[in-house]
C-alpha cells in the first residue's frame, strides 16, 4: 500500500477514534472527521462509506490481529488461548477501550467468540469423543460469553490486573465454575 494512503487512512482512523472517545458514534459526522483530520470529504469516501463502515474496518483489522495471535494450535488450553488474546488487548488498550464502549460492539464481540469457539471445538472434538456438537456449542457459549464478561470488566477497570491474573480467573471459572472460584480454601 502506498505510504500516502497508509498515512491518510491512519489520520482518519485516529481522528475517528479520538472523537469516539468523546461521544456516541451516532453524533459523529464525516464532515467532523474530515475537518478535524484536515482532509476533504472525497478522500474519506475513497476509503469508507460512512462512519459505521470506518468502525467496521477498524474492528475487522483488529480481529485479523487477534486471529494471527491465536494461531498456536499446539498445546491449546483456555489459559494459553486467553493469554494470547489478552496480550493483544493489552497492546491495543486504547482501541480496545473504545471498541468495548461503542454501541456497535456486538459485531466485534461475536468475532472474538467465533475465534474462541473454533479453537474450543477443535480441541474438544479431538479430546472428548462422547460430546455432541450441541453440548459443545452450549458449553462454549457459556464459557466464552463469561470470559468476554470478565474481559469487559477488566477493560472497564482500566486493565487493573495482569494478563496472567485475568487468564487465571477465566481458566478457573471455565473449568470449575463460580463455586470453587468464590469459595477458595
Amino acid at each position: 500500500m502506498d505510504r500516502r494512503i497508509k498515512y491518510t487512512k491512519n489520520v482518519i482512523k485516529t481522528t475517528f477514534l479520538s472523537l469516539l472517545e468523546e461521544k456516541d458514534i451516532k453524533k459523529i459526522t464525516v464532515s467532523e472527521i474530515c475537518k478535524t483530520s484536515d482532509i476533504n470529504r472525497a478522500t474519506f469516501y475513497r476509503y469508507y462509506l460512512d462512519v459505521y463502515d470506518l468502525l467496521n474496518k477498524i474492528q475487522e483489522d483488529f480481529i485479523v490481529e487477534l486471529k494471527s495471535a491465536s494461531n498456536n494450535e499446539n498445546n491449546y488450553t483456555v489459559s494459553t488461548f486467553s493469554k494470547e488474546l489478552l496480550n493483544v488487548f493489552l497492546e491495543n488498550k486504547e482501541l480496545v477501550r473504545i471498541l468495548f464502549n461503542t454501541n456497535n460492539n456486538l459485531y466485534f464481540l461475536n468475532d472474538i467468540l467465533e475465534i474462541a469457539y473454533e479453537k474450543c471445538k477443535a480441541k474438544w472434538s479431538s479430546d472428548l469423543s462422547n460430546i455432541s456438537d450441541e453440548d459443545m456449542e452450549y458449553a462454549s457459549v457459556f464459557i466464552f460469553n463469561g470470559a468476554l464478561g470478565v474481559i469487559n470488566f477488566w477493560v472497564k477497570n482500566d486493565f487493573d490486573k495482569s494478563v496472567d491474573e485475568i487468564s487465571n480467573i477465566i481458566e478457573q471459572l471455565s473449568y470449575y465454575g463460580t463455586k470453587r472460584f468464590i469459595y477458595k480454601k
